[in-house]
């Protein structure tokens, strides 16, 4: 055979492997979602169970992050009191805002005994202000979020019944509802937190690894944050790390769909390609950083989830050589000869389908958490493309962006964008 044969063989399997891997996890993360719903969800219908299960009602310190925080943290902290958990106390870290959260904080504090503020006069980093807390903490357990997060006032007595029935649970992460849903983008990413990093969450369950808590909900045993030495200062995305950092260490961390947290997204391309690049470089950094410990086989539960985001990095940068081809092909600067088609014609109609029946599933799962869910179904009936295409470009750009970066540099905060504010 020869050269240019194998050359057209290889790039054949490449345009193979660009269309059918997204395909096939869509069914595996749809089917996931389904038996995890079936097993775990289906009969906890009333979420009022949950505090009368507890055998115990140990302290819970729940931790709010702040960096300029002004327009939001009122709000948060007000629906922070109204919780329905006898005992726990709220640790909110003024991270060098340079508007008037710390002074509302302050004010607060004055009205409300559950609440402490700590000052940090200038901008030193989420893990900085998360570690720093943790250990003024009072509380066995820690709850943090995010800023801007409304917590359900059921959260804690779902989260915490997962850390009573086994001590080896070092995580719990609960379930992010988007509230921003002014605008087309905002509403698209309603369907993208139940039909993506719902379903990929519960999957991801059911196998025993997560890729990462949500760090806008999640909730910790001090114990187990002791044991890896809490939050590491230099990674982009804190939450992915402290998950790869407890689930090596051993411990193990789970999802809870019943813990739910309301919370601010971007509602402009611009603030979403920031998160979401800030997000895949957070994703670059930990797989760079964890692959050393790969090569052990008491790490083995962790290879899945390793190589499954192995894969999507190399999905992303094979779809762009795919596209130049492509382009090359129509300017003719390539043999006519080579199949460039990215989507085949004959399972067109199947990917329009698969398209509606996992935007679906996640929203019919979800449904009995956010009763309003299905009326963004038409909203959002393309995302599962526009998800991939976000990967794509934001995975491509973050790559060189980590290897460039100055190793052991801090990661401090960065205003995001909270959605469009309306008077």
């Amino acid at each position: 055979m020869t050269l240019a044969i194998w050359w057209l063989l290889c790039l054949d399997i490449l345009f193979d492997f660009v269309f059918f891997y997204p395909f096939f996890m869509a069914y595996v993360w749809m089917a996931g979602g389904v038996v995890h719903f079936f097993l775990f969800e289906w009969r906890q219908r009333d979420t009022r169970d949950a505090l009368e299960l507890l055998a115990d009602l140990p302290r819970v310190s729940i931790l709010v992050p702040c960096f300029n925080e002004g327009d939001n943290v009122r709000e948060v902290i007000g629906h922070l009191m109204q919780l329905e958990y006898p005992n726990y106390e709220v640790i909110a870290i003024n991270d060098g805002s340079t508007d008037d959260t710390g002074a509302q904080l302050d004010e607060m504090a004055r009205r409300f005994p559950l609440l402490r503020v700590i000052h940090q006069n200038v901008n030193q980093g989420k893990a900085v202000g998360l570690t720093t807390a943790t250990i003024l903490a009072q509380g066995e357990f820690i709850l943090g979020i995010d800023g801007d997060a409304i917590l359900d006032v059921k959260a804690i007595g779902w989260m915490l019944r997962h850390f009573l029935r086994h001590d080896d649970i070092a995580a719990v992460t609960g379930n992010p509802r988007i509230r921003t849903r002014s605008t087309l983008l905002g509403r698209m990413q309603v369907g993208e937190f139940s039909s993506f990093i719902g379903l990929i969450k519960r999957t991801q369950q059911l196998y025993g690894r997560l890729f990462s808590v949500s760090g806008v909900i999640v909730m910790f045993r001090r114990k187990a944050l002791l044991d890896v030495g809490f939050w590491s200062t230099d990674m982009l995305t804190e939450d992915i790390d402290i998950s790869w950092k407890l689930q090596v260490a051993g411990w193990r961390i789970r999802y809870e769909p019943h813990a739910l947290c309301w919370i601010l997204m971007p509602e402009t391309i611009r603030g979403l390609y920031k998160q979401r690049l800030r997000w895949a470089m957070g994703g670059i950094q930990t797989l760079l950083k964890y692959s050393s410990n790969m090569r052990h086989l008491s790490q083995r539960r962790m290879w899945p989830i390793y190589g499954e985001y192995l894969l999507s990095v190399f999905w992303s940068y094979s779809m762009v050589l795919a596209l130049v081809l492509a382009l090359l092909k129509s300017l003719g600067l390539v043999p006519h000869t080579l199949d460039t088609a990215l989507i085949p014609e004959w399972s067109g109609l199947l990917l329009i389908f698969t398209c509606f029946l996992q935007l679906m599933i996640g929203l019919l799962i979800d449904y009995r958490y956010d009763c309003h869910l299905l009326r963004y179904f038409l909203w959002t009936i393309w995302y599962p493309l526009a998800f991939w295409m976000i990967n794509l470009i934001t995975t491509v750009m973050a790559v060189p962006s980590v290897l460039l970066r100055r190793r052991g540099a801090r990661a401090v905060w960065v205003s995001p964008d909270r959605g469009v504010k309306h008077d």
